[in-house]
């Protein structure tokens, strides 16, 4: 087994070579990901070590004060004792800063004498006089505490203040509780305990974990610039020598092979000039569309103003006759013009789209109203199917142009007595609208080139454009984020759909 492995590793790593050899591009992405990750990983850890470690600091911090605490609190605990067996040396007549009030009780268990009358003193029972002779025992509550201590054959009780143990500042996240877990001074319950000296009384700390994490939160940026770094200028560099290494390969292969390259040089060439001799053939279109729109629209006005007769009589009827049939010529040049500007327009890419949600199944009832009377003067049945409301996402004045572009070709097309029927689909992400008609179809050579410009498909007794209305249709159908398709046999009649999508 070993000797396979030992037999097989050279032939991986010269596998591995030539890959990167061949796909540079593809080596220089994984190098990329694996210098992340190592960059990534070992950002993450050192994250995490800091993190420990400034915890760890707050701990070892929380624990020098709770046991500076603890010492606060004891030694103001035998201040407390002092005077309470100063009071009983009859060495103290007042009572101190703090003080309530100072008992002595003697050995039956009473009280022999108080410092401001035995009224102001909470009485001890017996029990805990008793006690107080083998051990310190300290009372606390309602911000009162009350050390109970022995002193000769007599016991000792101080009442004070229980804010005077330590300093306000001291007592931040910190507590005193006494033996029997009440607590005395501040809020208890903190993870890290002292016990003071001599004394039955726990100082309990909560560790400021916030605070020690402040400073390795703000750190954090540093370590987004030490993953992210070496990483952005590694893809710098990458893409460098890639781009370099590629255009002297392809240096290299154009001295290795002339007439390739000459090819190549040719093929570039004409790839360019026919981009520009398009783009230069759309906006000479779309500038001579316009400027022959300029004139006509004063051709149309002239000649409905004679054939109104709005300044007086024409002089004869044919003049009247003669600018009816200028006006009616120049509006169809007019049409025919706006249809070259706009498939200008749409090949240009200038065509503004506005996608919006609107009722489609509203939208095509309103359009087939408005071809009803043009199908009752040539005695052709256009029905609609009625429709539950299909909301689609869709430029509405796209696919209203679109429609009347279908809708007008079908009754073109279909001979007198015969149908036009526009139906509509709702299907799962999406509306389809399909307009068929009874009319001659196309022909299987037609049908391939329908909807490309200037096509035009002569039929008998039916009129013919310039062979613009079904591109602009399949253009617009494109730029909405539709499907216009078309399906037709000879003599079948013809079924165009248009697919939008269906509106969220």
């Amino acid at each position: 087994m070993a000797l396979s492995i030992a037999a097989t590793w050279p032939l991986g790593i010269a596998r591995t070579a030539r890959f990167a050899s061949r796909h540079v591009r593809a080596t220089v992405v994984i190098s990329l990901i694996l210098i992340c990750g190592s960059f990534a990983a070992a950002a993450a850890l050192s994250m995490r070590f800091d993190r420990v470690h400034a915890l760890n600091q707050a701990s070892v911090f929380e624990q020098r004060r709770a046991r500076d605490l603890a010492a606060v609190v004891s030694a103001a605990l035998d201040r407390m004792e002092r005077q309470g067996r100063a009071f009983a040396e009859g060495r103290l007549t007042a009572a101190p800063d703090g003080v309530r009030n100072i008992a002595v009780y003697g050995p039956d268990g009473t009280a022999v004498s108080t410092l401001t009358g035995a009224n102001a003193f909470v009485r001890l029972p017996r029990e805990v006089v008793a006690a107080a002779r083998g051990q310190r025992i300290l009372i606390g509550s309602d911000g009162l505490a009350t050390t109970v201590s022995a002193y000769g054959s007599y016991v000792v009780a101080v009442a004070f203040d229980a804010h005077v143990l330590a300093p306000a500042g001291m007592l931040e996240r910190a507590g005193l509780t006494v033996a029997n877990g009440l607590p005395l001074l501040g809020a208890g319950g903190g993870t890290i305990q002292a016990r003071a000296h001599g004394w039955p009384v726990t100082v309990s700390v909560t560790p400021d974990d916030d605070g020690a994490l402040a400073a390795w939160t703000g750190s954090l940026p540093l370590y987004l610039f030490v993953i992210l770094g070496p990483a952005l200028v590694g893809a710098w560099l990458a893409s460098i020598f890639v781009g370099e290494f590629e255009r002297r390969r392809r240096a290299e292969s154009l001295k290795a092979r002339p007439a390739d390259a000459q090819l190549l040089v040719r093929l570039a060439q004409a790839e360019r000039e026919a981009v520009e001799a398009q783009r230069s053939k759309a906006e000479f279109i779309a500038h001579m569309s316009h400027e022959l729109r300029t004139p006509l629209n004063a051709v149309i006005g002239f000649s409905e103003i004679i054939e109104g007769q709005m300044f007086g009589p024409a002089g004869h009827a044919k003049y009247v006759e003669y600018a009816h049939d200028i006006g009616t010529a120049g509006r169809g040049l007019h049409g025919k013009i706006g249809d070259i500007l706009e498939y200008a327009n749409l090949e240009a890419g200038r065509y503004p789209v506005r996608l919006s949600t609107f009722d489609l199944a509203e939208l095509a009832g309103t359009l087939v109203d408005e071809q009803v009377g043009r199908a009752f003067s040539r005695r052709i049945g256009l029905d609609f199917v009625a429709h539950a409301p299909a909301p689609v996402c869709a430029d509405a004045n796209a696919v209203k142009r679109i429609l009347s572009c279908l809708i007008a070709n079908a009754l073109a097309f279909t001979p007198e007595g015969g149908r036009v029927r526009v139906s509509l689909t709702a299907e799962e992400g999406a509306v389809a609208v399909q307009v068929a008609d009874t009319g001659p179809g196309f022909k299987p050579e037609e049908a391939k080139g329908a909807g490309n410009a200037f096509r035009r498909f002569d039929r008998q007794g039916g009129q013919t454009g310039q062979g613009l209305g079904l591109a602009i249709a399949v253009q617009l159908a494109r730029r909405t984020g539709g499907a216009l398709t078309l399906a037709s046999s000879q003599g079948q009649g013809t079924k165009t759909e248009l697919r939008l999508p269906k509106a969220a």
